[in-house]
């Protein structure tokens, strides 16, 4: 199985990656791409700047990859988390996941981003154009019950 995990402060281009994990491989039947966007819901976001653990957030990563080989019968796997200063409508994550079957990899991508966006240690603040502030008084952005409640249902899932 192919397998990629990379955070990098550079854009991705999704076309390669996709290319990369289907080259020469004729059993794959199916390429689920996810693609996160910088989002900006009121128009007052210039930026939002992300951060990580290096070392901890490779091998967090690492850990919900090793969890969906488990879950599905997978061909190849790649997730590019980017950091550093990201303007809306920039891309922050790729996850991109191969599989003679779409259910398998549809299945996949979605756990990965569940796990990936509660687990990997990764944190988000807010620079606003007008210097204001942000949701919070420092601009950290707090992580949300519906991020937890995605992630509950696989726990309990009987999925093999």
């Amino acid at each position: 199985m192919i397998l990629k995990i990379c955070i990098q402060p550079d854009d991705f281009d999704t076309a390669i990656e996709c290319a990369r994990l289907t080259e020469g491989n004729k059993n794959v039947g199916a390429l689920v791409t996810f693609t996160g966007l910088c989002r900006d819901d009121d128009g007052r976001l210039a930026a939002l700047e992300l951060e990580h653990y290096p070392g901890m957030a490779e091998a967090e990563i690492q850990a919900i990859a090793e969890q969906v080989q488990v879950r599905w019968p997978l061909d190849g796997l790649t997730v590019i988390h980017r950091i550093g200063n990201i303007k809306p409508g920039e891309n922050i994550v790729l996850v991109v996941t191969a599989s003679r079957h779409r259910r398998a990899a549809f299945e996949a991508a979605e756990f990965l981003m569940d796990f990936l966006k509660t687990n990997a240690p990764f944190w988000k603040k807010e620079h606003l154009a007008d210097n204001s502030g942000a949701q919070s008084e420092t601009g950290w952005v707090s992580a949300n019950d519906a991020d937890d409640d995605a992630i509950a249902r696989w726990r309990t899932s009987k999925k093999t």
